[in-house]
């Protein structure tokens, strides 16, 4: 949930505030669009859809938010969907459905920012095509590999004028680009605006060091299509979980570290096509604790892999092969640690009739109910105002019903500033909430009544965070809080 105004939470919000402090640093909280959660400030880890170009392109997006993943390179020529089997996603994707798209990103927190490869060239009118639905989509980079190189001049005019950047892509040899000298000279000879997608399995296909090629291009590089593979300089070499191939990965972010790289890392997953999920999720889990122990952003899972970090009763929830926490039935779980300021991001998925709750700030687990907040996790509603999908349990209904159906994954970000409140169900702002307002135990600021036998105004500030057992299925995935 964030401010439209600034996109990442700052770090120096680690002390208490006044209210009026609080509502001013509100502002610089995701307090109306769903978090970012990279591991590392300042760069963006993405997907690159031609890791899933045997899908259509809304298909690749839902693998993508599976993930956990936000950031979306995109390229010309998928298609776009079972609906519309005779459309591609590409610039010339009609006015309506370029509204069909940017609704189903937000819907999935997921943001398109770079675009490629596309085919650029010395016709200026031709390009300015895709530059017209570059600005439309909100995209930021365009990625492109024109045969021409007297293309750069008018690209270079066109990002200007556009208030964009467009980077050259490698693929192997003997492609127009294998060779980063060349990408040098070309940078070299133009101005800031044109760089490098540095493609690191391209360069280890054809022969080049990544970290060679990188120290050469520093200070030119825009984004990464990332990778490993099972061999080097052979053309044929496949992809490889991050950190099990023959690329030094660790040594590679290093050096992003060292050139103070700040962009999109775009995973490009070109093997086992139809079933790499796996693949890429152990790739996206190396990458960020790698990053963490670089330079940390604070954002941290919530629960171990173990569970060691968890008040729980063995057996009753645990982790699925497709990295979601599922309840097997028996009781809530637990964080061990106390939360007071923090940003805590996660999807569910309900079962049929299904209902559940993520408790905030619990001060006694012995008597949660009445020292926790409790934001309602429900298939629908449980027949009251305050019961439904998104509620502040038994105190404040959500601005609008945005729950999907039993079987699909929602997302909650959900941020706790001192006396404020606000969670962000699929894209949409649901709760904008004061807890100062709730001054009498037992009562709503509306004059309905509540069942808690403290006011809210009066509610722990801070506390463990939990997940209810309510009797139902239901899994979690892509838990992730940062402390404020």
């Amino acid at each position: 949930m964030k401010s439209k105004v600034v996109i990442f939470v700052l770090g120096f919000l680690m002390f208490a505030c006044s209210p009026a402090e609080s509502n001013k640093k509100s502002q610089d909280l995701p307090t109306e669009i769903h978090a970012v959660t990279d591991a590392y400030d300042g760069w963006r880890l993405g997907m690159q859809l031609w890791t899933f170009n045997r899908y259509t392109f809304y298909e690749a997006l839902e693998k993508t938010a599976d993930l956990g993943v936000t950031w979306v390179q995109a390229y010309p020529g998928q298609k776009l969907s079972e609906n519309d089997p005779d459309l591609k996603f590409d610039h010339t994707l009609p006015a309506a459905k370029r509204q069909e798209v940017k609704d189903v990103l937000k819907s999935k927190g997921l943001r398109l920012v770079n675009y490629g490869v596309v085919g650029l060239s010395t016709d200026e009118a031709e390009n300015r095509k895709v530059f017209d639905f570059a600005k439309d989509m909100g995209i930021e980079l365009i990625i492109t590999e024109p045969q021409d190189e007297s293309a750069w001049d008018v690209i270079e005019k066109l990002c200007e004028e556009y208030d964009m950047r467009a980077a050259m892509h490698n693929h192997p040899k003997p492609s127009h680009y294998w060779n980063p000298e060349l990408a040098l000279k070309i940078c070299q000879t133009h101005g800031p605006r044109i760089g490098v997608c540095a493609d690191i399995g391209h360069w280890m296909r054809s022969g080049v060091q990544p970290i060679d090629a990188l120290k050469m291009l520093e200070g030119h590089i825009f984004d990464f299509h990332f990778g490993d593979l099972n061999e080097f300089g052979v053309k044929e070499a496949h992809d490889v979980p991050w950190g099990t191939g023959v690329a030094d990965v660790k040594a590679i972010m290093q050096e992003m570290d060292r050139q103070k790289y700040q962009g999109t890392v775009c995973v490009e997953f070109e093997y086992n096509w139809e079933a790499s999920v796996p693949e890429v999720r152990q790739s996206l889990k190396y990458f960020n604790e790698v990053a963490r122990s670089i330079k940390a952003s604070g954002w941290q899972d919530l629960f171990a892999d173990d569970l060691s970090n968890a008040i729980v009763t063995p057996g009753t929830w645990e982790w699925q092969e497709d990295g979601s926490l599922a309840l097997l039935g028996g009781g809530y779980i637990w964080t061990k640690e106390d939360y007071g300021n923090f940003i805590l991001d996660l999807e569910f998925k309900l079962s049929p009739g299904a209902n559940s709750g993520v408790f905030l700030r619990a001060g006694d687990l012995d008597n949660y109910v009445h020292t926790s907040i409790e934001v309602q996790i429900h298939e629908s509603t449980d027949g009251s105002k305050y019961g439904s999908c998104g509620s502040i349990y038994d105190c404040l209904g959500p601005k609008v019903d945005v729950v999907k159906k039993a079987g699909e994954w929602n997302r909650y970000t959900i941020t706790c500033l001192d006396n404020k409140i606000y969670v962000v169900q699929n894209g949409v702002q649901i709760i904008d909430m004061d807890l100062n307002l709730w001054t009498e135990a037992g009562k709503n600021p509306d004059g309905t009544t509540n069942k808690f036998k403290t006011a809210y105004k009066d509610m722990p500030r801070s506390g463990k965070i939990g997940l209810q057992d309510h009797g139902n299925p239901l899994w979690f995935r892509n838990l992730r809080i940062k402390k404020l």
